[in-house]
């Protein structure tokens, strides 16, 4: 059996973002356990708007949609930008419906773990919240627990999650051994 795919995706444009970080962080631990990683963030997920067939010729969009149909889990991560998950995580999981027809459609049986982070726990809760429908409504099995972090209340906000991201990983690969 070969190793399972992890496939990150989330975070800003900006290259030190808390949330592109904590994806990478979690990344490595699922890496640590043998998974193949693939990190989408920043230029990797910026898109234009959706619209159906714009994905058609776009070798960025067919990049990360070839990664997530790949993927055994995934795990979601947004800033949270006026209490919801910003434009640029949901315009990427908007292309998300280019699996709609696919013979796993969306995210259908997969493992998804959450982050959300923003600077107050009301925007981090509620995003974490939002990313969870999201999931739900693209057929994911969101993990039991998912990460909000409050930046404005952690200085260091990798480290100080550690545990979460240790137990929200080893979920992802409890609920891919059981699929």
């Amino acid at each position: 059996m070969s190793a399972p795919h992890v496939v990150a995706l989330g975070g800003t444009t900006r290259a030190e973002s808390t949330t592109g970080r904590l994806l990478a962080a979690a990344l490595d631990m699922a890496a640590a356990r043998g998974a193949r990683v693939t990190l989408l963030t920043g230029p990797d997920i910026a898109f234009p708007h959706y619209e159906p067939g714009i994905a058609e010729g776009n070798e960025a969009i067919e990049r990360y949609l070839a990664a997530l149909r790949s993927a055994d889990a995934i795990i979601v991560g947004s800033p949270g930008y006026h209490g919801t998950l910003s434009g640029l995580v949901k315009t990427a999981l908007d292309y998300v419906e280019q699996l709609a027809k696919d013979e796993r459609p969306y995210f259908d049986g997969l493992p998804v773990g959450l982050v959300a982070t923003a600077a107050g726990w009301q925007a981090a809760v509620s995003t974490l919240q939002a990313l969870r429908t999201i999931v739900h409504a693209l057929r994911g099995w969101p993990t039991p627990i998912g990460i909000a972090v409050n930046t404005s209340e952690n200085s260091d906000p990798v480290g100080g999650c550690q545990k979460q991201m240790q137990a929200m990983v080893d979920q992802l690969f409890l609920f891919h051994g059981r699929r």
